[in-house]
């Protein structure tokens, strides 16, 4: 096990041009009777898989052109909207890590076509860990960006108290009606509150761009976009991120931006090494999005570790 501390290194020549790259011309491919959106670029090394890059809770593959950019040039790499996101369909479904973990393991079998390095960020993160844990011959190799999921609770953790139950679970039986729920969406989907919200998530303002924002902000416009949100408080909870690592065969990369407010980074890294031994770590300057704050160190650590992981 690696576990390494990577400080801020402006490369300003580096991430002018990575900012300034075309993205790649937009795809469908249609699963399930809907529209699923991604893009694919570069053709590939030898010995090395391809690159299929999984965005989390309200962002899109326009989160990853900075990282595309780059790491097109070593390798072919695709990227996915997860169903209910971005420029894919947003159907009246159940939203689910089961639901997105069927998306990308069919879309691996049927579009990519080969075992790929999937790398994942927050909640896509954990969809990406769900594949590979419960289908291992689609995956050679899994990089998480700070990813979501739970572990599963020991006796030892501290428990909420009975009120903090109460007041948890009435909460949430609020957001779940319609009313509450389309409120809290239409606040969430202000530009000036995703500008305050990035904000808070990342270390380097200069990051927080008006494209960054308008990409998060132009699908939730998207008919169904609401009802998607709604299912955040609904969905039922998946298979805990210890039980998905009992099941992992292959290499792990954990790259975690350490300024992160939603997450504690060096807690969650030692839940992950005491359930996986084989695994690579590095510590970031950055905050909750490491690969589009921090994208030439993320595409460095990427490019290196698969190809003496994998390669």
């Amino acid at each position: 096990m690696t576990a390494v501390d990577f400080p801020i290194a402006p490369q300003l020549d580096r991430r002018a041009q990575l900012v300034a790259a075309e993205a790649p011309v937009s795809q469908f491919w249609q699963w399930r009777g809907q529209a699923v959106h991604y893009v694919q670029a570069g053709t590939g090394a030898d010995g090395c898989p391809p690159l299929l890059l999984v965005h989390g809770f309200g962002a899109s593959t326009d989160h990853w052109r900075k990282n595309i950019a780059d790491l097109q040039q070593d390798f072919s790499v695709w990227a996915i909207d997860l169903l209910g996101f971005g420029r894919s369909a947003k159907p009246d479904w159940v939203y689910s890590g089961e639901l997105w973990q069927a998306q990308l393991q069919e879309f691996i079998e049927q579009v990519i076509g080969q075992p790929v390095a999937i790398t994942g960020n927050s909640l896509g993160g954990y969809a990406s860990l769900c594949v590979a844990a419960n289908h291992p011959t689609l995956v050679r190799g899994v990089v998480l960006l700070n990813s979501a999921g739970p572990f599963t609770e020991t006796v030892n953790q501290t428990q909420p108290k009975g009120w903090q139950k109460i007041l948890r679970s009435a909460i949430q039986s609020v957001l779940l009606q319609p009313l509450p729920s389309y409120l809290l969406f239409q606040n969430a989907r202000r530009k000036a509150t995703i500008r305050k919200t990035l904000a808070k998530v990342y270390l380097d303002q200069s990051a927080v761009t008006d494209r960054l924002v308008e990409e998060i902000y132009r699908p939730s416009c998207d008919p169904g976009a609401v009802k998607v949100f709604a299912s955040v408080f609904k969905a039922p909870r998946g298979e805990n991120v210890d039980q998905l690592l009992g099941k992992l065969q292959v290499p792990l990369l954990l790259a975690w931006g350490e300024g992160d407010p939603w997450m504690k980074a060096r807690a969650r890294s030692e839940q992950f090494r005491r359930h996986y031994e084989a695994v690579d770590e590095y510590f970031l300057a950055a905050g909750h999005c490491p690969h589009d704050e921090v994208p030439e160190m993320v595409d460095d650590l990427i490019r290196q570790w698969v190809r003496d992981r994998l390669g």
